[in-house]
């Protein structure tokens, strides 16, 4: 049974970091690459996101009894084959 309330909550989750991240974004790269206060802050909220995203992945995984994932990879493969998500090649 996939766990919706969780799933909710790291989607909130995830909105709270990508906002975040769109009001600290420099305007140019190389205002990015000059300021390393902002581009470790913006690296490690895309970190915090991605992490999210596959923890989601991972909960619907675990929630539709897909199978165990053997690596991260696994994970899409497995939604991939349900026709949960669309990886193309």
């Amino acid at each position: 049974m996939v766990d919706r309330d969780r799933i909710l909550a790291k989607i909130d989750m995830l909105d709270g970091y990508l906002e975040e991240l769109g009001q600290i974004v420099p305007g140019t790269f190389a205002e990015y690459r000059r300021n390393n206060e902002k581009r470790r802050a913006c690296e490690r909220l895309l970190q915090i996101a991605t992490e999210t995203v596959l923890d989601i992945c991972h909960l619907l995984v675990t929630g539709l009894r897909l199978g165990l994932p053997g690596e991260e990879d696994d994970i899409f493969e497995k939604l991939h084959q349900s026709k949960l998500l669309y990886c193309s090649p």
